[in-house]
Order: C-alpha cells, then sequence, then structure tokens
C-alpha cells in the first residue's frame, strides 16, 4: 500500500497513517457487513483510481476471486465512487452488478480524515446466498451500518487506539450489541457461551453488562479503568476478564454514526484454554530452569568436594587427576548454568566457550599462556552444547600442559566458524543421527614445541583425548583430527553437524 499510495496519490506520510489505521481495523467491517472491501484512492491528477488495499469476509462468500490491489480506473467508470468522492456520503444507489454470474450489491462509503475524503471503500455483497436474515445478522449489519458512517464522518478508526488484531477478538468469536446505557440489546451464541464459562447462568439481554462483569469477575486492588466502566463500551478499551472458572477477551467499540454514542459494540473470546496452555507452558519452562540450577549446584558441590578431597592427597598425579576432573564437571556446570537462564533448550555458546577460556586459563602460572577466542559459535541445542563444553576443556586442557614447558609463553587460539552447508558435507554425506542444517568447524592452535614424532591422536592412550574422541565421533557425529601446525605448534580440528541457526 504505501508504494501504491506514493506513487500515485497525492496523500501525505499522515494521510497515509491514517489509512494503514483504517486497514488494519476494517476486517470488522468486513465481517460485519459480509462483504469484500476494496479501498480505493484518487490518484494525484484527479482522472483515475487505483485501488490500495483489499479485504474478504470471513463471515460469507467473496465478491471478487482475483486480487484488485494495484488497479487502475478512470473517473465516471464507477460513478458510485465519484459520487463518494464529490459528496462526502455513503452512496447505494443502483442496480446490483453481474460479475461471473453472480449478482453483487455495491456500495460506496467515503474515507474521511480532518474534513477531507481520503478514498472511498467499495463495499462489494455477494447477493447469491441471501436469505431472511437472523436477528445475529440484523445485528452484524446495524453495527456495520454504524461503522460505515463513523468512518464516512472521519470517528473511525480510533486514533492512538490501534489494536492487534491477530489477538483481538474476531466477530465470529462472539459479539454484544449495548444501548447508550450500556445494557445488552443482543448477545450472539459464542457471547453468551463465553459468560456462562464465566459463571453466568441466565441470559445476558437486558442486563447491564459491566455490572454483571464485575460481579462475574470482582478485580481486587488498584487498577486504571473500572471493569464496570471498561465493559459498558463508554471508551475504546481491550481487556480481559478472569473469574475463578473462565477467561474471556473484552473489546469496546463505542459507536457513534452522528456524532453522538447511541450504544457499543463488544466483541469477545473465551481464552480459557489458551491461558491455561500458556500457564502451564510457563509452569513448565519455570521447572526446567529450576532443574537446570540445581543439576549446577550439584556439580558444583560435585567439584568442590572433588577439590578438597585433592588436597588431602599426597600423591601428585592423584592430585593433578582429581583437579582434572574438578575441570570437567566445571564445563557441565557452566552449561546447565547457562540453561537454567535460557525459556528453550538451547544456549549462546560463545558465553560458555569463554567461561571454558577462563577457567582452563588458571593452568598458566602468572598467565604465561594467554588464550582468546575468533569467530562465533552461535545458538547451539543443549545436547550438543555439553559434549561440546567438555571436550574443549579437553583440547584446551591438554593444550596448556603439553604445549609448554616451564617457564615457556606462548598463547592458544581457539577459532569457530558456523557453516552453512549441509552437515557432513566434507565427508561425503549425511550420516545416520547426524543434524541437517550446516556445520560448526572448531580449531583449536598453539604456539608450542608440537606433536612428537610418530605421535597419532587416534591411537593415543591419553584419557583427555579417549574423551574427545568418544565425544565428538560417538556423540555428536563429528571428526577429531590433531595436527602440527604450518606454522608451528599444534592444531586441533574439530568438524559437528549442528542444527541450523533459527
Amino acid at each position: 500500500m504505501n508504494d501504491l499510495v506514493r506513487q500515485h496519490s497525492a496523500l501525505d506520510e499522515s494521510d497515509l497513517e491514517w489509512l494503514h489505521l483504517l486497514v488494519s481495523e476494517w476486517q470488522l467491517l468486513s465481517d460485519l457487513s459480509f462483504a469484500d472491501l476494496v479501498l480505493w484512492v484518487p490518484t494525484r491528477d484527479g482522472t483515475r483510481y487505483v485501488s490500495v488495499a483489499q479485504m474478504r469476509p470471513n463471515t460469507g462468500p467473496t465478491s471478487y476471486q482475483d486480487d484488485m490491489v494495484g488497479h487502475l480506473v478512470p473517473r465516471g467508470r464507477r460513478p458510485l465512487l465519484d459520487a463518494a468522492l464529490d459528496e462526502g456520503r455513503i452512496v447505494r444507489e443502483g442496480d446490483p452488478e453481474w460479475r461471473e454470474e453472480v449478482p453483487v450489491r455495491v456500495e460506496s462509503i467515503p474515507v474521511r480524515r480532518d474534513g477531507r475524503v481520503l478514498g472511498v471503500i467499495a463495499r462489494n455483497t455477494n447477493l447469491l446466498t441471501v436469505r431472511t436474515p437472523s436477528r445475529l445478522e440484523l445485528t452484524y449489519l446495524q453495527s456495520a451500518s454504524d461503522l460505515a458512517q463513523m468512518i464516512a464522518a472521519g470517528s473511525f478508526p480510533f486514533p492512538g487506539e490501534q489494536t492487534d488484531m491477530d489477538a483481538s477478538p474476531r466477530v465470529g468469536d462472539g459479539l454484544i450489541r449495548l444501548d447508550a446505557d450500556g445494557v445488552v440489546q443482543y448477545a450472539s451464541p459464542n457471547a453468551l457461551s463465553a459468560y456462562h464459562r464465566l459463571g453466568l447462568a441466565s441470559d445476558l439481554v437486558g442486563q447491564h453488562l459491566g455490572q454483571t462483569t464485575d460481579e462475574l469477575a470482582p478485580v481486587r486492588g488498584p487498577v486504571d479503568e473500572a471493569l464496570v466502566k471498561l465493559a459498558s463500551g463508554y471508551a475504546p478499551r481491550q481487556t480481559e476478564v478472569e473469574s475463578a472458572v473462565g477467561v474471556i477477551q473484552l473489546r469496546a467499540i463505542p459507536l457513534k454514526p452522528k456524532g453522538d454514542r447511541i450504544g457499543s459494540l463488544v466483541l469477545l473470546r473465551d481464552v480459557t484454554e489458551l491461558r491455561r496452555r500458556e500457564q502451564e507452558l510457563m509452569t513448565k519452562d519455570a521447572t526446567i530452569r529450576e532443574i537446570h540450577h540445581r543439576v549446577k549446584n550439584n556439580l558444583q558441590t560435585v567439584a568442590a568436594l572433588l577439590r578438597l578431597q585433592s588436597r588431602r592427597i599426597d600423591s601428585d598425579h592423584g592430585r593433578a587427576a582429581l583437579n582434572e576432573a574438578v575441570r570437567r564437571v566445571g564445563s557441565i556446570a557452566i552449561v546447565h548454568e547457562t540453561l537454567s537462564q535460557n525459556l528453550d533448550e538451547r544456549v549462546e555458546f560463545d558465553e560458555i566457550a569463554d567461561r571454558v577460556l577462563a577457567m582452563v586459563a588458571e593452568l598458566s602460572p602468572a598467565g604465561a599462556v594467554t588464550c582468546r577466542r575468533t569467530g562465533r559459535f552461535g545458538i547451539l541445542d543443549a545436547d550438543v552444547a555439553t559434549p561440546l563444553a567438555m571436550v574443549l576443556t579437553e583440547v584446551l586442557q591438554n593444550a596448556l600442559e603439553h604445549a609448554f614447558g616451564p617457564g615457556e609463553r606462548g598463547r592458544v587460539e581457539v577459532s569457530a566458524v558456523r557453516g552453512e552447508g549441509p552437515a557432513g558435507a566434507r565427508r561425503g554425506g549425511v550420516r545416520h543421527g547426524e543434524r541437517s542444517g550446516g556445520r560448526l568447524l572448531i580449531t583449536v592452535r598453539d604456539d608450542g614445541r608440537g606433536l612428537p614424532p610418530g605421535f597419532d591422536p587416534k591411537r593415543a592412550g591419553n584419557l583427555g583425548l579417549q574423551i574427545v574422541r568418544t565425544l565428538i565421533e560417538g556423540e555428536l557425529g563429528g571428526t577429531f583430527d590433531m595436527v602440527r601446525a604450518p606454522e608451528g605448534g599444534t592444531q586441533v580440528v574439530l568438524d559437528i553437524p549442528v542444527a541450523a541457526p533459527k
């Protein structure tokens, strides 16, 4: 719509904003009218009209099978548009049009803003299924007529009260028509069912909606506006009403076809089950986060016990083994701590990698060896993040312990590259159990003494390397290699399939 209005018309940005506000609300008019709506705007030279928006009803058959947006028609071809634009009134005169053997009644509604007519809404009603209207349909049509007059007068939509139509109640969800005093004149079956869900045992017609709603769901504590006033339709408002047994969503629309309020239209939706499911999901999320928090606390307790035990061992080898176990447990605890702060089972692994780097860097006395990260790991699933944190701990720990001798200085660099290609592409296809969507290439490089002659990482008996091989190849479905770096030192390459980032 923006492009069409700016290209063909003389309307300014404030006029365009008004049209956007209208289009965000006019599904209501379409459903109440059982009619298609097409918004026509006069071109800059005044010789033609351009259709900039279209809406089909949810309550009846369409009159237009084709998309009308972008069509241009000259003045004079559609006299009802000319009359509505020139005279600023709703035009209903004329015989029905025939479109593909379907009779269609056409009406034109001027769109007014600040005393100026910006365009015309063509309301097209398919007459093929016309029959004697029910009380529900008569209420719909009367309400549509009132809204059309408000649009022609420039009093609808309501500035500053734009509603999210995806979340707002629709006509078919439930409709109540109130008089000027807030007394119910008509309630649709869905609306009555929603109030029965709140606990109403009688009919709604003849009752004051605000008082009835307040009695069914009394509000305790301070509020911006009293529920009695909100549910009486004195102002355009949207709220939720919750009782002990149900929740309904209300939207009040004052009807002022001739300037004075003659009543109100209240749309409502029973959202009891929706809110109940949301509450269950919130409870489930809170429970999962609490579990991760407790696991993290338990792992930290285990690490503390191992640390205490290491201090009581005289053997240097035994103390070193326990300290390695402390770091392994700590790397898992870091992942669970991060998961305890998220709403889903996915983590931003860059933060975890940085914390693992800081934890392992403590092995270097007085900071003789510096550690840094380049690139981004991105967001990973929990079932990838946990083993990967352990793998990173083992590889870094191995580099700091074996690449540098006492007193030697150096650096260790971790680089991560997130690829969008299919997982396993470098290995000739995706193996069973691999995650589709991409791959993560991790390189850990040091500038230390390098690998000893004849070293084979796939046969080395080191426990750390065994853990790395098991997790990378067995659990993550990736590959692991350790080679001499081109510029000296050692280079560990990890290639694992990961889910595509969302």
